[in-house]
């Protein structure tokens, strides 16, 4: 295992690009199988995530072939086989969306139940009914694994229950595209990384109205061609970014940002005292912030909650988290989609912050708290977690040992020398 050794008090200043969308690269990769003529793509983060899900395609016998810095030739031009490796399915979570475009080009998968970070429960359910609507069949061959087949696939009217899955809506997209019929998705999401892919699928060949709308209509087609497609910014990296440059007083300029898709983080980091200018395609963010959490008109503690796009993202929470610690005032910080998305606050408590965990889904925190480094250093529970406690280092006053890197290392592209870049004080040790 790896750690990072931050040295906190330093003023973030500099100029960084925005890397490629983590969520949209997982998904636009697998979504290369349904074709057997070459694929193009630009713009794919070079993280550990992305590494994984190109080693299993390529034990399926998918063939890469890199065209420069995060640019691939992807050829699926035959698939040997219809059974993931299960170790190296089990490293992320994003292998369940094979499903979608293996059951589209094979008819058929096996699979192990899917990895990813901790942070709740995620269930599977609502990948399966989507699938099932268009008529696979699941079969759960043991505690781990589990088979599905479809013969053949049938469009079909499905509305997503509880809440606008992203992951399950791309994966019954990609189902539905090559489908006999038309397929109906509605409660669908609507996230940039999921307009990306229904972007690529057109590109494609592929018939599908109302993309960044709640209602999906894909009309099924016999085959699709490659293409060459680019995908966007990564609005989590950005935010973490903003919220960097804004604990350390600093001034930061993020190019490529996408500001378009921070309109809501924005709203929201306004509220804790965070603003940013926008020059053209860039996000700047002024040194010396305002840090002040917002009153509300009522008296009540302000709430921050995330919703489905076009919504807050809910994995900024963590970050807002650390945010809120620097800032002045008490705030409510709710996520109601993963029960265990603030078990991270104790690491900060330690560090000094002053964070009150009210429930497994909901933490008050009162602001400002002067951090301090932690002497036997802090851990990496999952991706934004993981670079919330950068964030805390930071600020922080000494040196800080962030723990388990790996797990940021699988969401942030390059992120020891971006921060470096930007000053930081930051090395990276072998345990």
């Amino acid at each position: 295992m790896s750690r990072f050794e931050i040295e906190g008090g330093i003023r973030l200043n500099g100029t960084i690009t925005a890397s490629g969308n983590k969520n949209a690269a997982l998904k636009v990769l697998p979504a290369c199988i349904l074709t057997d003529q070459p694929m193009i793509l630009h713009n794919i983060p070079d993280i550990v995530d992305v590494r994984d899900m190109i080693e299993i395609m390529q034990d399926l016998g998918v063939q890469f072939e890199p065209l420069g810095p995060n640019s691939w030739r992807i050829h699926a031009a035959e698939i040997r086989k219809t059974e993931l490796d299960m170790k190296l399915a089990a490293r992320i979570r994003a292998s369940i969306v094979l499903s979608g475009p293996m059951l589209a080009r094979m008819g058929a998968i096996t699979l192990p139940l899917p990895g990813g970070d901790r942070i709740g429960g995620r269930p599977l359910d609502t990948h399966m009914q989507g699938l099932n609507a268009l008529g696979a069949n699941t079969e759960f061959i043991s505690n781990s694994k589990f088979h599905i087949n479809a013969d053949p696939l049938l469009g079909a009217g499905y509305l997503l229950q509880a809440q606008a899955s992203v992951t399950a809506t791309e994966n019954t997209l990609m189902a539905a595209v090559m489908a006999k019929g038309e397929t109906t998705i509605d409660n669908a999401a609507s996230e940039p990384h999921v307009q990306d892919l229904c972007n690529m699928l057109v590109q494609m060949g592929a018939k599908i109205d109302g993309i960044g709308s709640s209602r999906l209509k894909i009309t099924g087609v016999e085959k699709l061609s490659g293409t060459e497609f680019r995908i966007g910014a990564d609005f989590m990296e950005v935010g973490s970014f903003i919220g960097a440059a804004a604990v350390t007083g600093g001034s930061v300029r993020i190019e490529k940002a996408s500001p378009n898709q921070m309109v809501m983080a924005k709203q929201v980091f306004n509220k804790l005292g965070v603003d940013w200018d926008v020059d053209g395609d860039a996000i700047v963010v002024p040194p010396d912030q305002k840090m002040e959490i917002a009153s509300t008109l009522s008296g009540r503690i302000l709430e921050i909650k995330p919703h489905p796009w076009p919504g807050f993202p809910a994995d900024l929470m963590s970050v807002a988290v650390l945010i809120s610690t620097q800032s002045e005032g008490s705030v409510l910080l709710h996520d109601w989609m993963y029960e265990s998305r603030f078990f991270f606050t104790d690491s900060l408590v330690f560090m000094g912050a002053r964070v009150t965990l009210c429930d497994p889904h909901r933490v008050i925190i009162q602001g400002k708290s002067q951090l301090y480094a932690n002497p036997g250093g802090v851990p990496s529970p999952d991706i934004r977690a993981g670079m919330a406690m950068v964030l805390a280092a930071l600020c922080a006053k000494g040196t800080s040992t962030i723990h388990n890197i790996y797990q940021i290392e699988r969401g942030y592209e390059n992120v020891l020398n971006k921060l470096r870049a930007l000053g930081a004080k930051i090395e990276k040790k072998d345990d």
